[in-house]
């Protein structure tokens, strides 16, 4: 298992080069001036002879690629050309967003994908397998900015004044402020701990609200997670209900699954320990690609909602031509992928013991 863990860990170093490699190309070949990009129609070919031998645009790409790679080496991202701020420092304040965006979405979508998944497959063929799966199919078709839209219409104004009234938009409720929420030990103060982590912990308002016992804060942020974790997590839940409802019908038509219920075996506890746990493999995997997808920016559900997540921090960063964003979230989402692929590769043992990761 540990060789197992090392091998994927140094795929990940030629993964990175090749995905960085691409994307400093495509970045660079796109059409257009970035200097007219960042400063105007109004700039002046001095003021863009400078800003390119400022940031070294005037070498060659293969020059500009080492040096870049030289930097990622020792974990500097470069400043982004459009704020003139450390990537780092933008990663550790949008990352949060979309890591607390993805966890809502993701359990509510595991939990009742996989809940509707079963029940279509034990009524397989019934009234209730027709009705669960006709909410996962309207689950997928359904577009995600629309989605937003309408769950913003129905709880923020047709049920206001409601108890199921819900703020359609933002992190927190006007007049709340991070500026309080302070990590309650001074990370600062350890030695080698790193500053983006410190960032992401200060950043995060649920993990931060957490540590410092700061409730109020915390149940406001959930509230605001609310239906933006829904409409992001409605596709992953319609694909992992019929995975599940597709996976489990294949278990429970083996022969030690009859032999279980002739053995005199309670159906639930069957059906649990025995069927659901053998038909989790393909579901682990879908659940893996999806949350790696989700962290790297629900950009349209980020927009609808008004929150500052990767989504739109990437985009605006592509619109602008910022290439040490773009670069460094593109390194920052590969890294994500690989991971979960990892942590799904590795839940494949648990879950199946014949299975051995060699």
């Amino acid at each position: 298992m540990i060789q197992f863990v090392v091998r994927r860990l140094l795929l990940l170093i030629p993964v990175i080069i090749g995905i960085l490699l691409i994307t400093f190309i495509i970045t660079r070949a796109v059409p257009g001036d970035l200097c007219v990009a960042l400063m105007g129609e109004k700039a002046t070919p001095a003021q863009c002879a400078a800003f390119r031998e400022r940031w070294g645009l005037n070498d060659n790409i293969l020059v500009q690629f080492g040096r870049y790679m030289g930097n990622i080496a020792q974990g500097d991202f470069g400043d982004s050309l459009q704020y003139h701020r450390p990537v780092t420092d933008i990663l550790s304040e949008r990352l949060p967003m979309t890591f607390e965006l993805t966890v809502g979405a993701m359990i509510f979508s595991t939990f009742f994908g996989i809940l509707l998944g079963v029940i279509a497959a034990l009524r397989r063929n019934t009234i209730i397998d027709t009705f669960t799966m006709l909410v996962a199919n309207t689950g997928v078709s359904m577009p995600v900015f629309w989605l937003g839209l309408m769950l913003e219409y129905v709880f923020a104004l047709a049920l206001k004044g409601t108890f199921l009234q819900l703020p359609p938009s933002g992190r927190l409720t006007p007049g709340l402020s991070l500026e309080p929420l302070t990590v309650a030990w001074h990370l600062q103060d350890m030695v080698g701990f790193p500053r983006f982590a410190i960032n992401f912990l200060s950043n995060s308002v649920i993990l931060n609200s957490l540590v410092t016992g700061n409730f109020s804060i915390f149940k406001d942020a959930v509230v605001h997670l609310i239906l933006p974790a829904l409409a992001v997590g409605t596709i992953p839940m319609a694909t992992i209900a019929r995975m599940t409802r597709s996976s489990l019908l294949d278990v429970l038509g083996q022969d030690y699954i009859r032999t279980a219920h002739a053995k005199g075996l309670a159906a639930p506890l069957v059906v649990r320990k025995h069927a659901l746990r053998n038909a989790l493999i393909p579901i682990v995997t879908v659940i893996g690609l999806e949350t790696g997808a989700l962290l790297s920016g629900a950009v349209l559900t980020e927009t609808v909602f008004t929150l500052p997540g990767m989504g739109t921090a990437l985009v605006s960063a592509i619109q602008a031509r910022d290439y040490t964003v773009v670069q460094g979230f593109t390194v920052v989402i590969a890294i994500i992928f690989v991971l979960a692929n990892l942590i799904v590769d590795l839940s494949y043992a648990y879950l199946d013991p014949r299975i051995r990761l060699e």
